[in-house]
């Protein structure tokens, strides 16, 4: 792929169109692949979106792995761009990427989940912990595949970044960004 030699900003990040197979990010400007999701991952994610998709509200929707610019350096900058497994943002955002091109970006997204994935814990609960909370993401879900199912909802709580409301099983209620109940039993 063309300027994986150097740091990539957004627009060259973009210009290198989609990747085959699996993923891709921009963290720092540094291109990361991964493999695709296993099929389990990509299941309990549908099934997420399926259960979120009519209990959000009319301005918002949700969509699987798509990247989501998370506006922390200047557009002229090694950028940071992540795919979460689910995010919800503002319906007016999905048209405008849809009809002009380019990524949502984190002032326009309610919500980002990610499905834990062997090997991805680490990066999940610290690494885009951070990142989302830097972006301004005003919630974040982690999902944890392993018996029994469990989701950790997080929140902004200001200038200390997120808060987290402990380990869910069973339903998962949230109020905010929306209301919504999640059967995390059937995910698995």
């Amino acid at each position: 792929m063309p300027g994986m030699d150097r740091l990539l900003t957004i627009d060259e990040y973009l210009a290198l169109g989609e990747t085959e197979p699996g993923y891709s990010e921009l963290i720092g400007g540094r291109l990361l692949m991964s493999p695709s999701p296993a099929p389990g991952h990509n299941k309990a994610s549908f099934r997420l979106l399926a259960q979120l998709e009519p209990q959000l509200p009319p301005d918002l929707d949700g969509v699987q792995d798509v990247d989501v610019d998370l506006e922390l350096v200047p557009p002229d900058e090694p950028g940071y761009a992540r795919r979460p497994d689910i995010v919800v943002a503002d319906r007016a955002a999905f048209e405008r990427v849809n009809e002009h091109g380019g990524m949502l970006r984190a002032s326009e997204v309610a919500l980002v989940v990610e499905i834990v994935s062997p090997g991805s814990k680490r990066i999940d609960n610290v690494d885009k912990r951070g990142e989302y909370a830097d972006a301004g993401i005003p919630a974040y879900w982690i999902v944890d595949l392993t018996a029994p199912v469990s989701l950790v909802a997080f929140h902004r709580a200001g200038e200390f970044g997120y808060q987290d409301s402990g380990a869910v099983t069973g339903v998962h209620t949230s109020v905010e960004p929306f209301a919504a109940t999640i059967d995390l039993t059937a995910l698995g």
